[in-house]
């Protein structure tokens, strides 16, 4: 096996970091590393924030329903959709941008995501782990108001890094027939290979060390979907300037 794929592959989210710093030149070239991944159209549609001061980064685990690594990790950052610096762009071509359509908030989002899954693996390679924070959304506007966004600027997730002080378990993926199909949408045997895979992950959870979990995969995303999920980011994104049309 390839050790790009081996690095893939042995992918952990590590939430318990030993206190030692990330070098900055480190961090720099983590993002470069980032900048790196595919981006649409070559929008470049990602600002990170670096979030140093120890009050903010208190209250951002806070908004992020108390995930204490937000505070603890070395290195943490917000990684945001931002279309405010196009908006700059076609200001200084004397060009009126039409903003607020559902592809640039899709276009936004998903260069956040390629940015940010080259961060981690390029963190990764080097020896650092880390996790990703979604929490931040559940207080979203706090979290904005917070880091000074503008209009057209949205904080998609937030990413803790650093030396590793735990070494968890790889977490089971879905069986690839799931995942692949060829041709066309066939889940015609999905139901089967769901329920061989809620085995695997109901054994993987009891013999994770210091977990008392235990569930199934399907039992946890049921229990997920049938809840609310954020309701508040309709309206907050479209205050923001997205999704209006």
């Amino acid at each position: 096996m390839h050790d790009v794929i081996r690095l893939l592959r042995a992918h952990r989210s590590i939430r318990r970091f030993q206190q030692r710093p990330v070098p900055p030149e480190l961090v720099e070239e983590l993002v470069r590393a980032g900048q790196a991944a595919s981006t649409s159209s070559f929008i470049q549609a990602c600002t990170l924030i670096q979030v140093n001061d120890p009050a903010d980064r208190e209250r951002l685990a806070e908004y992020a329903g108390g995930q204490s690594c937000v505070a603890t990790a070395p290195l943490f950052l917000v990684f945001c959709a931002d279309m405010q610096r196009h908006r700059l762009a076609c200001d200084m071509n004397g060009v009126e941008m039409l903003s607020g359509y559902t592809e640039q908030f899709i276009t936004a989002t998903v260069d956040c995501a390629l940015l940010a899954q080259n961060l981690m693996v390029a963190a990764e390679a080097v020896g650092l782990g880390g996790v990703y924070i979604g929490g931040i959304r559940n207080r979203i506007a706090a979290v904005a108001e917070l880091l000074a966004l503008p209009e057209l600027v949205y904080p998609v997730f937030g990413m803790c890094l650093g030396w590793p002080d735990q070494d968890p378990e790889i977490k089971p993926r879905l069986p690839l027939e799931v995942v692949l199909k060829q041709d066309r949408y066939d889940d015609s045997g999905d139901r089967g290979r769901i329920a061989g895979y809620d085995r695997v992950v109901e054994q993987y959870y009891a013999n994770r060390l210091g977990s008392d979990k235990r569930t199934t995969w399907s039992r946890q995303m049921a229990g997920m979907l049938e809840k609310e999920a954020r309701p508040h980011m309709l309206p907050f994104l479209r205050e923001r300037g997205f999704l209006l049309k």
